[in-house]
């Protein structure tokens, strides 16, 4: 039958993995790098993972296509679900698929530190979670639960140079760019506020116009979610120091 299929054009895909995990379908895989409409009867034609390409390598056509096959889609997913299931009592950690670079990771630097210093006096990395951009980060991720949030434009980390020890030390870093991501983060952040059991927000901008946008978005965020926190704003000037009012 001829009917709307998605096409991914590999030359424009970026091996990001969002398609893969936007398809509810399991009709997409990664496969070496690149993602693959594996199976025809698999894509129900909704592209729900159009929205989710950050490179529009994924469009809509009509050619001839197997039809989709609800009961074949959930017997895979169900298959799927086991065996994940399956590799995680063996390993005794969660399975991950997608896209590497959206899996979550905590870090336990009090530890690390120990050793390290039993050695010698090093500095250590302060960040306490993976990923910590703003459009990656999960909304419901465990480690949001009591933390304290920095909000981080990322040029803050290159211009003050004890970034780590003074604002990331203790506190759950999420960074981003509102002038290179092109995004609005306010919505994002709002639900992070709302959903989870945030302490504290601090938020550390540079002193360039654009960043205003990152603190704007804070701001809102904080404002929307009808919570009363505990929050400020910090300001890196461009030589590498904080303003003062």
């Amino acid at each position: 039958m001829v009917r709307k299929i998605i096409e991914i054009n590999e030359e424009k895909c970026n091996g990001c993995g969002a398609c893969a995990s936007a398809c509810h379908e399991g009709a997409i895989e990664m496969i070496d790098g690149k993602a693959k409409l594996t199976r025809d009867d698999y894509c129900d034609g909704f592209g729900d993972c159009l929205p989710n390409c950050p490179t529009g390598a994924i469009t809509f056509v009509e050619r001839e296509a197997a039809a989709y096959d609800e009961t074949a889609v959930k017997e895979n997913m169900k298959r799927k679900a086991q065996e994940r299931k399956d590799k995680e009592e063996k390993s005794g950690k969660t399975v991950f698929s997608g896209c590497p670079g959206h899996a979550l990771h905590q870090f336990n630097r009090e530890e690390s530190i120990k050793k390290e210093e039993t050695a010698r006096r090093v500095q250590q990395s302060q960040l306490g979670q993976w990923p910590c951009q703003i459009k990656l980060v999960p909304v419901n991720a465990p480690y949001f639960d009591g933390a304290k949030l920095l909000i981080a434009a990322d040029c803050t980390a290159y211009a003050y140079a004890n970034f780590h020890q003074e604002f990331m030390k203790g506190k759950i870093t999420l960074i981003g760019c509102p002038k290179l991501d092109s995004v609005e983060y306010s919505e994002k952040l709002t639900r992070i506020i709302a959903e989870n059991n945030i302490k504290s927000v601090t938020v550390l901008r540079m002193e360039v116009p654009c960043c205003g946008g990152l603190e704007r978005a804070a701001v809102t965020a904080l404002k929307n979610s009808e919570k009363f926190i505990p929050w400020q704003v910090v300001t890196i000037t461009i030589d590498g120091k904080i303003k003062q009012d």
